[in-house]
C-alpha cells in the first residue's frame, strides 16, 4: 500500500493512473479537490478496488494520522500543492497554507507513524517528495543548467513555497532521521493538464477561434517533461533513490514559449484545420508580461541517469503530438473542466471570455 497526495490533479492523476497499470499494489488517494483536483481524471479506475480516493487535505493532521494508522502505507508520495505562479501573484496566501504549513502538519503526522513502525518497515518506508525546478530560480541564455547543487533562488510565492516545503522535507532527514526522497522536475505537459497552463490553454483558445496569449516577446524558455516519463522517474526514485537525496527530473527539451506554440499551431493544422484554411499561429497574440517572469529554466537530469539509469522515453515531437491527439480525443473533458470557476481565471488574468 502506498498514500499518494495530490492524486487528483495533473501529475498525480497520472501517476495514480500508471502506479496502477503497472502494479497491483492498492494505493489510497488524499486530495482536497480544489478547483485543479478533478476526479474525472480517474474516471477509469471507477470500482477498481486497489484505488481507496479520500477527500481532504494534506493539513488536516488528524486526517493523516488516521490514514497512515489504517491503511499502514510502505510509501508516502506527496504531490499535493498549489502549483500556478500567475495564482500566486495574485493571491499568495493558499500558496503559503498548502505548501508551506499543509507539507509541515503533513511531514508531523509521517514522522510520528514512521517512529511507531517495527524495525523491518521502518527500514523500507520512504517518503518521496514531488517539487519544481523553480526553486532554483531563472537561468541566463548561456548558464549550466540546474543541478541538484545549484542554490535556491525563488523567485515567486510559488516557488518561494515550494522551496520552503524543500528544506522542511530536508530538515526532517537531518534532524529526525525520516527517510525522504525529493525530486525537482521541469515543465510538465501531457493529457489530464488544467487548462490555464501555456500548453492546454493555446490549445483550447485555438479551437475555440479565440486569442492564443503570448506573455512579453515569447522567448522564456522552459525545458519540457512528457508527465508519463515524470511518472516512470518518480517510481524509479522510489525504488532506488538514495535516502536524503534529491534527484532532478528534466526532458532535455529546451524551447521558447513561442516555439511551443507554434509548434502546436502547426500539429492542429495537420490534425484538425480551421474552417476558413488560415493557419491556427494567425491567432497568437501578445500580452503584457507578468512580474518577475522568469526567463530561462533548463534541467540537468544527468544525475538520475547515472545513478539510477532513467532517462525519459519521450522527446518533445513525440510527447507534443501525443498530448495534442489526447485533447482531441478527451472534448468532454475539456469541456468539464473549462466551466465556472475556470472561466472567471482566464477572463481576470488575460482579458476578454
Amino acid at each position: 500500500m502506498v498514500l499518494i497526495t495530490g492524486g487528483a490533479g495533473f501529475i498525480g492523476s497520472n501517476f495514480v493512473l500508471d502506479w496502477l497499470a503497472n502494479s497491483d499494489e492498492p494505493v489510497v488517494n488524499l486530495d482536497a479537490l480544489t478547483y485543479a483536483g478533478n476526479l474525472e481524471n480517474l474516471a477509469s479506475l471507477q470500482g477498481d478496488v486497489r484505488h481507496i480516493f479520500v477527500k481532504g487535505s494534506i493539513g488536516d493532521f488528524d486526517l493523516v494520522a488516521k490514514l497512515l494508522a489504517d491503511h499502514q502505507p510502505r510509501a508516502v508520495i506527496n504531490f499535493a500543492a498549489e502549483s500556478h505562479v500567475d495564482r500566486s501573484i495574485h493571491g499568495p496566501g493558499e500558496f503559503i497554507q498548502t505548501n508551506i504549513v499543509g507539507t509541515f502538519n503533513l511531514l508531523e503526522a509521517v514522522r510520528a507513524y514512521w517512529c511507531g513502525l517495527q524495525d523491518d518497515a521502518r527500514a523500507v518506508f520512504r517518503f518521496l517528495h514531488v517539487s519544481t525546478d523553480e526553486v532554483y530560480g531563472s537561468l541566463g541564455t548561456d548558464d549550466p543548467p540546474f543541478a541538484e547543487t545549484n542554490r535556491y533562488e525563488p523567485n515567486s510565492p510559488y516557488s518561494a513555497s515550494k522551496a520552503a516545503s524543500d528544506h522542511l522535507v530536508r530538515a526532517y532527514h537531518h534532524t529526525y532521521g525520516l527517510p525522504v526522497l525529493t525530486t525537482n522536475c521541469s515543465n510538465n505537459y501531457g493529457p489530464f493538464h488544467f487548462p490555464e497552463k501555456l500548453i492546454p490553454l493555446v490549445m483550447l483558445n485555438a479551437l475555440a477561434g479565440k486569442p492564443l496569449p503570448i506573455y512579453g516577446d515569447g522567448q522564456q524558455v522552459r525545458d519540457w517533461l512528457y508527465v508519463k516519463d515524470h511518472c516512470s522517474a518518480i517510481r524509479r526514485v522510489l525504488e532506488a533513490g538514495r535516502v536524503g537525496e534529491t534527484y532532478n527530473v528534466g526532458g532535455w527539451n529546451e524551447k521558447p514559449n513561442l516555439d511551443v506554440v507554434h509548434t502546436l499551431c502547426n500539429i492542429l493544422d495537420e490534425l484538425r484545420p480551421r474552417a476558413d484554411g488560415k493557419p491556427y499561429a494567425a491567432q497568437i497574440t501578445y500580452v503584457k508580461d507578468r512580474p518577475g517572469h522568469d526567463r530561462r529554466y533548463a534541467i540537468d537530469a544527468t544525475k538520475i541517469e547515472r545513478e539510477l539509469g532513467w532517462r525519459p522515453s519521450e522527446t518533445f515531437d513525440t510527447g507534443i503530438r501525443k498530448t495534442v491527439q489526447w485533447y482531441l480525443d478527451n472534448q468532454p473533458w475539456v469541456q468539464n473542466v473549462t466551466s465556472g470557476a475556470y472561466k472567471q481565471w482566464v477572463g481576470k488574468q488575460y482579458g476578454g471570455d
